[in-house]
């Protein structure tokens, strides 16, 4: 999954039950990894168009994915990937592909190209899908119901970007949860969470710098093929879903402040905290008096 994993949890047997958490993550990264050559998302993408028979958690993330690229009019789309890889954040060679490039490779990203039918995937030769902006928060699902299973009320499960919680803390109190500032090393203020999960996007946290001068990230926008360019510094999704979470941090990264919050107002099943590059903080009600800022930019609180 591209980055470090911890996992802390409060209970009986809760030494074993990280053990199996472990395992699943594997499990999991086995599966979905679009660069393990044993993977089924490998061998989907290599298929030439023929059908791949896929596990039920791989269908499951796939199939939320393909919903949320509909419900979000391709806002984050899986099939981003020949794309992403044109740009090197898939190969560690980055670059500013050029435009006919891009030209080229855009008619590929098309979710609605994806079928999925009796446990097997089929997917056009030439396209090629990338789970990334779901796999650490389907994950964080995944882990939170088997400790929940095994009876543990309190853990604190991070992926990178991406935090779920099980529960409070030990002492009963809500976990406190910090939350990156873009423009600098430290935190923009600190969130209070139970039994959620809490992921932030941002153009901060993998990106280069183009012989132009210019930064580039890695946040893509399906429509343009090129990094989104939104307003935004960085979004911060919390809901009770870290799959919802991840995909969410995308699309409204790349749908910018107004869009993301008419989508927030329409769908109230999440809340967010949203940085843009003027150093503003927009925060939507249900955080009001759950975000404590350790800075000076003012935060607005956004009613429905």
């Amino acid at each position: 999954m591209n980055t470090y994993v911890t996992m802390e949890a409060t209970g009986a047997d809760a030494g074993e039950t990280l053990e199996q958490a472990e395992a699943l993550v594997h499990q999991l990264e086995a599966r979905l990894s679009v660069t393990d050559e044993n993977s089924e998302l490998y061998a989907v993408n290599h298929s030439g168009g023929q059908p791949v028979e896929i596990s039920a958690d791989t269908e499951s993330l796939l199939t939320f994915a393909l919903d949320m690229a509909k419900q979000t009019d391709g806002a984050l789309d899986p099939t981003i990937y020949p794309v992403l890889t044109a740009w090197g954040f898939t190969t560690g060679e980055r670059q500013v592909p050029a435009q006919e490039q891009l030209d080229e490779l855009l008619p590929l990203v098309d979710h609605e190209n994806v079928l999925i039918s009796d446990g097997a995937v089929t997917l056009p030769a030439g396209m090629a899908l990338d789970l990334g902006a779901v796999t650490k928060g389907y994950t964080g699902d995944r882990v939170a119901e088997l400790l929940r299973q095994r009876g543990i009320r309190s853990a604190l499960i991070s992926l990178g970007g991406n935090v779920q919680v099980v529960g409070g803390k030990p002492d009963g109190t809500s976990w406190r949860v910090g939350v990156r500032d873009p423009f600098s090393e430290g935190n923009l203020g600190v969130l209070s969470l139970r039994d959620e999960a809490a992921v932030t996007s941002g153009g901060y946290q993998n990106y280069f710098y183009g012989e132009d001068g210019r930064v580039y990230w890695h946040i893509l926008d399906p429509k343009t093929g090129c990094p989104a360019r939104s307003g935004l510094a960085s979004v911060t999704v919390v809901a009770s879903r870290g799959a919802l979470c991840d995909a969410l941090s995308t699309v409204l990264f790349v749908m910018g402040l107004e869009d993301g919050l008419d989508y927030w107002r329409a769908s109230r099943a999440f809340e967010a905290v949203f940085v843009t590059e003027e150093w503003q903080i927009y925060l939507t009600s249900g955080l009001a008096d759950r975000f404590a800022a350790n800075t000076d930019m003012a935060a607005e609180i956004v009613e429905p």
